[in-house]
């Protein structure tokens, strides 16, 4: 599969440090919006069959956010090259992977616009909900910014821009109409466990890390919209108030942590990039 051709009209453009999405996606909420994510994108049926079917996310699934969470600062922070070349190694091992549905026995391309799409618009919800109610000042045509310079990052995976939604209000109707297909299929339930409750070391298993990333989980459980936590029922009690001051909370202590430790590697790469540029 190759990448979309982008039309000389197409308003498309690679991301800067002036962009809405240098704000949200160098936020230390990030981590959170990431595990809402892999709870979301679960939720489609083809989506979490294809992950599990080509993988075993008891194994894979820590190494997935590593390096989703690195995709995403290559693409974001990253020169336009760099992002072209993380863009075609997630393309390659797309093109090469397929399904099948048990019900019917359709085998399916995980390279699959829809899937694509998908995955798309779960993360960007995640990254953009997560970030404002943990605390980011964003105005609304800030946040419907973030939605259409998006479009750039998944033009890169091989959605076509036009299908892609370009404000909030579009996201919103993209879920509306996806809803019925929501279903929380076993291999999703087993992977919302996995989620909250992963394998660690004995010597983890008996620190604070135990309770300590369970919460974390269960927080970014409670940031899912209603129809998402209707579909898994899983039994973590849920408070808007309580969820938002939890947020906000971590956030605040996230940001004690000294900045060279707390940014990744494709941020710092692109501050020192800046600065030889302005010298």
């Amino acid at each position: 599969m190759t990448t979309v051709e982008l039309s000389p009209e197409s308003d498309v453009r690679p991301l800067g440090p002036d962009s809405v999405s240098w704000r949200v996606h160098a936020d230390p909420m990030m981590w959170v919006a990431g595990l809402r994510a892999l709870y979301f994108q679960a939720l489609h049926p083809r989506v979490i069959r294809g992950f599990t079917q080509n993988s075993d996310f008891r194994e894979g699934t820590w190494q997935r956010l590593i390096r989703t969470t690195d995709y995403v600062g290559m693409t974001t922070y990253g020169t336009l090259e760099e992002a072209h070349r993380a863009a075609a190694r997630v393309r390659r091992i797309h093109d090469r992977l397929t399904a099948t549905d048990p019900a019917t026995g359709e085998r399916y391309g995980i390279a699959d616009p829809d899937l694509l799409l998908w995955v798309h618009c779960c993360e960007i919800d995640s990254y953009l909900s997560v970030v404002r109610r943990a605390g980011l000042r964003l105005r609304s045509a800030d946040a419907d910014r973030y939605v259409r310079e998006q479009r750039f990052r998944a033009w890169l995976v091989g959605i076509d821009p036009k299908d892609a939604p370009a404000d909030v209000a579009a996201l919103d109707r993209y879920f509306q109409a996806m809803r019925p297909l929501a279903v929380a299929t076993p291999e999703a339930q087993d992977a919302a466990r996995f989620i909250l409750f992963p394998p660690m070391s004995r010597l983890l298993e008996f620190s604070m890390a135990r309770p300590g990333w369970a919460g974390v989980g269960s927080l970014a459980y409670a940031t899912l919209p209603r129809f998402a936590r209707d579909l898994y029922r899983l039994r973590i009690p849920h408070n808007e108030l309580a969820t938002t001051a939890a947020l906000r909370a971590l956030r605040t202590a996230a940001f004690a942590v000294p900045r060279p430790l707390r940014e990744g590697p494709s941020i710092r790469a692109a501050r020192r990039r800046i600065s030889a540029a302005t010298r």
